[in-house]
């Protein structure tokens, strides 16, 4: 055996241990006691329009062709759907020729990372970050950083990144909105990035990619705007997924975006491929391929994440927890009110609260609750809440 993939598949991860955890619980106590706030699997439905295509797609499409191989890097058509929409959102030039379809951000990262890392080389990220970073990272034959953000804002510490970068970094990894912290990366952070990334491949005579993880990129609250990277850093590579925006985590569907500004763009998108080959990538479902090309731009109705946001975040500041307001994504990131988070959520366990120690996410002493959950069970959990942080003292 591969002693490494053996030591990854006999342990699931603490999200997925967890979520294992509520199901048996809810055997015990009910369901409607159980409140799992572990995975963050959507609970709003998809948009209508996404039903109706699928049923269009089944009644008027060659069966053939709909359920067929399309070109290992994805349908043509689709591809430039994609492009099309890219450059009329965001202003910036795409590509169909630069699009690789793929099976969810997952696989394009997993995809991105080894085609531009060497065995050695080094990707930077931040804290907190999501888990599965590392394992992506190290089959890609490179060694994850994971560097502090601001304390008090989670947004990316500039000056702690300046004195990491070294020769063998070769690419910076970014998640914005933030899965585990919510937090989205303002315009002056990502121009500071750029700046700062440009001056480093200079002084190193080399590229160091940045790396965009954007599978919330849609869910982001009230005036909050995203910035699209390519717009400021040219070495850019975008791993994007449908998962979230229009709530099929598991239909498997997203895509990578090579800048085709960047240095040697073509090799890059070659590499991709390559990578997408030899690590058996290829060819994304296709049905699921032909229904995001008639999606563009639509997403579920995030209002839902606003609220269920607004009314867990006010109560359990209420209750006396801390946690910094997240502008996307549908996680909050609090302070556990002991050192141990670990601790304090098997702690939380005794109320049937099922929350996910940071300590997975790189940031010791805070948990993550996922409110992408049924308002319902957002009402009838604060009780419990309530008995949690009397239990702690707050």
């Amino acid at each position: 055996m591969n002693q490494r993939m053996y030591e990854l598949g006999s342990k699931r991860s603490v999200i997925r241990e967890l979520f294992e955890f509520g199901k048996q619980r809810a055997r015990e106590v009910g369901a409607e006691n159980v409140y799992d706030f572990s995975l963050g699997n959507p609970s709003v439905n998809p948009p209508q329009v996404v039903e109706d295509t699928l049923i269009s797609l089944l009644q008027t499409e060659n069966p053939t062709e709909l359920h067929g191989y399309t070109s290992a890097q994805g349908d043509y058509s689709v591809r430039k759907a994609i492009a099309d929409y890219i450059h009329a959102a965001h202003g910036v030039p795409s590509d169909p020729d630069y699009i690789y379809m793929t099976c969810g951000a997952a696989a394009s990262l997993t995809i991105t990372l080894s085609a531009i890392c060497n065995a050695g080389d080094e990707v930077i990220t931040f804290r907190p970050y999501f888990t599965e970073y590392k394992v992506f990272a190290e089959t890609a034959g490179a060694k994850l950083t994971a560097l502090p953000s601001d304390p008090e804002t989670f947004q990316i510490d500039i000056d702690v990144l300046e004195k990491a970068i070294g020769e063998r970094t070769a690419a910076v990894l970014i998640n914005s909105p933030n899965n585990p912290s919510g937090v989205v990366y303002g315009e002056e952070t990502i121009q500071k990035l750029a700046e700062l990334l440009r001056e480093k491949s200079r002084a190193f005579k080399k590229t160091i990619y940045l790396v965009t993880d954007e599978p919330y990129r849609e869910l982001v609250y009230g005036t909050v705007k995203v910035p699209y990277l390519t717009k400021y850093y040219r070495d850019t590579v975008v791993c994007y997924s449908y998962s979230k925006s229009l709530s099929l985590p598991g239909e498997r569907i997203g895509y990578i975006f090579v800048n085709p500004s960047a240095d040697r763009a073509k090799e890059l998108y070659l590499s991709v491929c390559g990578a997408g080959r030899a690590l058996g990538y290829v060819c994304a479902p296709s049905l699921f391929q032909k229904l995001i090309a008639r999606c563009q731009g639509i997403s579920s109705d995030i209002s839902v994440y606003e609220g269920n946001r607004d009314l867990l975040a006010g109560a359990l500041r209420e209750y006396g927890f801390e946690c910094v307001q997240p502008d996307g994504a549908f996680y909050l990131f609090v302070k556990a009110p002991e050192k141990d988070a670990d601790a304090f959520c098997e702690r939380a366990k005794k109320y049937n609260l099922l929350l996910v120690s940071g300590d997975g996410f790189g940031c010791e002493g805070y948990v993550r609750i996922a409110y992408c959950v049924s308002r319902d069970m957002i009402r009838r959990s604060l009780p419990a809440f309530r008995k949690l942080a009397e239990e702690c003292g707050l």
